[in-house]
């Protein structure tokens, strides 16, 4: 195991911890006006969207419920597997019910289709997406999200809950990773 040394490690920092705040803050507003007379479920995917879904939450001022779900399509690697492997499901029934997908970044789009297509079957009243970071030119076109915080390049990035082989999800700031850490 590779002890990181974060400050090191890091190239460049591409949002400070001021700037997902205020951003997070934003997304919440429009959540909460979306959202204002009903009560949506929350997914949060496990693991990299947490610290995104729980600063969110506390911004929406309308009711909400929270639920979990765990996939992976990357596992300890710089690049998705192409695979999306379901490793936690839903606790709560989603049908006839608003769900709000809760995402960290959206990279190849294996991972949203798949949620999508899967929440799809269980005949929910809507479903809505919401990631915090959007590497537009690495997806095609027709997966998109619903809300988003930022569209970045196609770096390799951490922190603010995002990972490498499972380092650097605490960094308060989204930073791109040095090529040399994860090649």
């Amino acid at each position: 195991m590779r002890i990181t040394n974060e400050q090191n490690d890091i190239e460049s920092v591409l949002f400070s911890e001021k700037k997902i705040s205020a951003r997070v803050e934003e997304l919440g507003a429009e959540l909460t006006k979306l959202y204002k007379d009903k009560a949506p479920i929350m997914v949060c995917i496990l693991k990299g969207a947490s610290f995104f879904y729980t600063d969110l939450c506390r911004q929406i001022k309308c009711p909400i419920h929270m639920d979990f779900i765990s996939v992976s399509s990357y596992g300890a690697d710089s690049q998705s597997s192409g695979v999306v492997r379901l490793i936690k499901d839903l606790d709560n029934n989603i049908t006839d019910r608003d769900v709000v997908i809760v995402e960290d970044i959206i990279d190849s789009g294996l991972t949203i289709r798949y949620l999508k297509e899967l929440f799809q079957s269980r005949k929910p009243r809507s479903i809505r997406t919401v990631c915090l970071l959007d590497k537009v030119e690495c997806h095609p076109a027709d997966i998109g999200t619903d809300l988003k915080g930022f569209d970045i390049g196609n770096q390799f990035v951490v922190g603010y809950g995002l990972d490498y082989a499972d380092n650097y999800r605490n960094l308060p700031y989204i930073g791109v990773l040095k090529p040399e850490c994860y090649m």
